[in-house]
């Protein structure tokens, strides 16, 4: 087991949780690749994206249904400054994960977190688990109380059609 997927079994167990990480012969780097490894909807997928402020620098983590986006002016007023693409290198230095595996749990340093409220519409959530290949399964609200997230609405607005 890799470092990085220690420190996410690790995590996990610090908090109570009895996690069971899947590592996946097929690449699960996309949403559609790991629902397709996973056998579940692309919305139960865990998209752990990492932003850097605008102002700040500081790193935001983001986590979203891997069937929707991140509406990034709807997520810079809940975060309090404009977001913009995390540098890969800062992201391995601050959570110790490179992207493509960055778990929601698990990073080197506490990270302010936010997560898109849509995951709850599933009974399980399928998020990283330190490595571009490994995962595991949670009930939304576990994942929401250990990675001490704050549960907004990120994603853009449905659009009507006329």
């Amino acid at each position: 087991m890799s470092k990085s997927v220690a420190r996410v079994q690790a995590a996990a167990e610090r908090a109570g949780l009895s996690i069971d990480i899947k590592h996946m012969s097929e690449s699960t780097r996309s949403a559609a690749e790991a629902a397709a490894a996973c056998k579940c909807h692309v919305g139960q997928i865990v998209k752990s994206l990492i932003f850097s402020g605008g102002m700040s620098g500081e790193l935001k983590l983001l986590l979203v249904s891997g069937a929707h986006s991140v509406d990034l002016e709807r997520a810079a007023g809940f975060v309090g400054e404009p977001l913009q693409r995390a540098d890969p290198r800062i992201v391995r230095k601050v959570t110790g994960f490179a992207i493509g595996g960055v778990s929601p749990i698990g990073h080197l340093t506490d990270i302010a977190t936010w997560m898109d409220e849509t995951l709850l519409a599933h009974p399980i959530v399928w998020a990283a688990a330190g490595a571009p290949n490994a995962l595991f399964a949670i009930a939304p609200t576990q994942l929401q109380t250990v990675a001490n997230a704050a549960c907004v609405q990120m994603t853009a607005a449905p659009q009507k059609r006329v």
